[in-house]
């Protein structure tokens, strides 16, 4: 017999942010996710953070297409005016509601361990070395490269330092 405390897992946060984002866009209200933008692998435009969190509306009229992948929700929209890309690894979800009425659930932010963290950066330096090696003319900036420092926000005392 399997001892059951022995099987890892992965997380069911991916599983239950889809089905709360389809349930809340299956009743007509639109779907917003609050992200810690703490957590490694956010990229998220820093000028509209306040007090180390985002609140985003992901309904599909909001954003220009949406991608709920195995690790992170990828979509692009507006802000100001400019498009903006963005990633929101599922740890860094805190809550996602339907904005009309507050009805969802909230979450446990989780942090990647310092593995999961090397594990990434190695298959980035990988990728752009291949993608280097293949088309020597072209320079490639991979998504996961985030700057040393990060700007404070002028709408919060809130900032953030990249330790690798």
């Amino acid at each position: 017999m399997v001892d059951a405390t022995s099987i890892k897992m992965t997380s069911n946060k991916p599983y239950l942010v889809g089905a709360f984002y389809d349930w809340i866009s299956d009743n007509d209200l639109t779907p917003y996710i609050v992200v810690d933008v703490s957590v490694y692998g956010v990229l998220v435009p820093m000028s509209y953070v306040n007090d180390g969190q985002i609140v985003l509306n992901i309904a599909s009229p909001a954003v220009g297409s949406i991608a709920m992948g195995e690790k992170a929700i990828e979509f692009s929209a507006r802000f100001g005016g400019k498009l903006e890309h963005m990633t929101v690894p599922y740890g860094a979800i805190s809550a996602i509601y339907a904005k009309e009425n507050g009805a969802g659930t909230s979450f446990a932010v989780e942090h990647p361990s310092d593995d999961e963290i090397n594990a990434k950066d190695s298959l980035i330096t990988d990728e752009t070395e291949a993608k280097a090696k293949t088309k020597p003319s072209l320079s490639s900036v991979s998504s996961g490269d985030k700057p040393a420092e990060l700007k404070k926000s002028s709408k919060s005392k809130a900032s953030l330092k990249v330790i690798k």
